[in-house]
């Protein structure tokens, strides 16, 4: 499996490119802003993009489906709580004040447990509500992409239609703390002071968790 962590210039967003080596296919993560280089990143890597996933529909994580899209066509997988506001007038607005493009509608309606298969790799669906209803984060043995779920000693914003503080931290604490402790966090923002952290690592030092 090949991770590439892809820092976007707006809004300290990543981008995560997940490659499966035996099949040369790709799933990109949030994608956003940037799309030329998130192209050129796959192409540098000889990678075919297969899928596109949101952790959840905000558009700082979602402006860049439609290039993506249109240029690969890739199915785009979001949580289906997520699914009318993702293609809804306020976040096609809000994605092309950023320079992006309102998103298509998605192709496939994830659940929590889900399997996403790309080639050989294989990515399970945690939900975690709190950030946004249809928040998720994705979890492959060693590694969870948990999108503003968790952050390196943060937690994302509650403050949004939707987001609730104590659904996020329960969330945190029985879906995402339970995981063992050497999986590597890869955060939707590069809001700490290193872009990755630890499971066990953010449960010893993340003061809003605790």
């Amino acid at each position: 499996m090949v991770i590439q962590q892809i820092l976007l210039s707006r809004m300290d967003v990543f981008c995560y490119m997940i490659g499966d080596e035996a099949t040369k296919t790709c799933a990109l993560i949030d994608p956003a802003f940037d799309a030329r280089r998130i192209l050129s990143e796959v192409r540098s890597a000889g990678l075919t993009v297969t899928h596109v996933i949101n952790t959840h529909g905000h558009s700082d994580h979602s402006a860049g489906n439609a290039a993506m899209i249109e240029a690969t066509n890739a199915r785009l997988h979001i949580h289906h709580l997520e699914a009318k506001s993702i293609s809804g007038l306020a976040n096609s607005a809000f994605s092309r004040v950023m320079g992006g493009k309102g998103s298509p509608a998605p192709d496939v309606l994830l659940k929590d447990k889900d399997l996403i298969d790309i080639g050989e790799t294989q990515l399970t669906v945690i939900h975690t509500p709190g950030h946004t209803p249809g928040g998720i984060c994705l979890y492959t043995p060693g590694h969870v992409f948990t999108g503003d779920t968790l952050f390196v000693g943060a937690v994302g914003r509650t403050d949004f239609s939707g987001g609730s503080m104590a659904q996020l931290l329960e969330s945190i604490h029985t879906k995402l703390y339970t995981l063992p402790e050497e999986t590597r966090v890869w955060p939707g923002h590069d809001y700490g002071e290193t872009p990755y952290s630890t499971i066990g690592h953010e449960k010893r030092t993340n003061l809003f968790t605790r």
